[in-house]
């Protein structure tokens, strides 16, 4: 087992700030359908895996954050893998000054939230995503041009997630500023913030910086699914 949280940060996630929302066993848990594709293994065992396997349908996506690289044994079928570096804020949050009024999502969002999702593809955006929490936006002449939100929450961590700018309004500095409101809103609660960006998104990953993130390790993300 690891030694921090945040190594295995959607087990320790599902197993205490979400476990009102988990599914599963103490080997493996998971996220409503409806919410989320991720998923958390108490460790990369073969009872783990069958454990999961019990929680996911033949075809259903599994997205796994792992300290080493993905070893599922027969049975299973590694769609995807890479290496995302996760940062994480210890100090409070830069504000980052804005001109736009920044806008609380709710429910009558999220078709919208949705659209924006796929076609800047941040991660798993579902119906149900909105649930996770603190999801702010941007508009521009009635269109959402921006959002970002919460997800993952091992106690005392909250993660950022699902920032994206809709590519005709890219180039204002909007992923800087909704990070810096909704990491400053999980500082308030006394919670520190975190995040995962891909290791070849230097943009993004400068941009979290002048936010106040910084590195502190690399994990694998898996996007599994069931082959039998």
């Amino acid at each position: 087992m690891s030694g921090h949280v945040l190594d295995n940060p959607i087990w320790h996630a599902l197993s205490t700030g979400h476990a009102s929302f988990a599914s599963g066993n103490d080997r493996a848990k998971r996220y409503p359908n409806e919410m989320s594709p991720l998923a958390g293994i108490k460790e990369q065992s073969p009872q783990a895996y069958a454990a999961l396997g019990e929680l996911y349908a033949p075809q259903e996506r599994a997205i796994l954050f792992l300290e080493e690289e993905p070893r599922p044994p027969a049975g299973w079928h590694v769609l995807q893998s890479f290496l995302m570096d996760q940062m994480i804020c210890l100090e409070q949050p830069t504000e980052i000054p804005s001109g736009n009024c920044l806008e609380t999502l709710g429910l009558e969002d999220v078709p919208e939230m949705v659209e924006l999702a796929k076609l800047t593809v941040p991660g798993p955006f579902c119906r149900r995503t909105i649930e996770f929490g603190g999801y702010i936006g941007i508009r521009e002449a009635g269109r959402l041009a921006a959002m970002t939100g919460q997800r993952t929450h091992p106690t005392g961590f909250i993660e950022v997630s699902a920032v994206c700018t809709h590519p005709d309004f890219r180039g204002r500095g909007f992923a800087k500023i909704l990070v810096s409101a909704v990491a400053r809103s999980i500082y308030a609660r006394g919670e520190t913030p975190f995040l995962g960006v891909k290791q070849d998104n230097l943009k993004a990953r400068r941009a979290y910086q002048s936010v106040g993130f910084s590195i502190r390790r690399a994990l694998y993300v898996a996007v599994l699914k069931r082959s039998l």
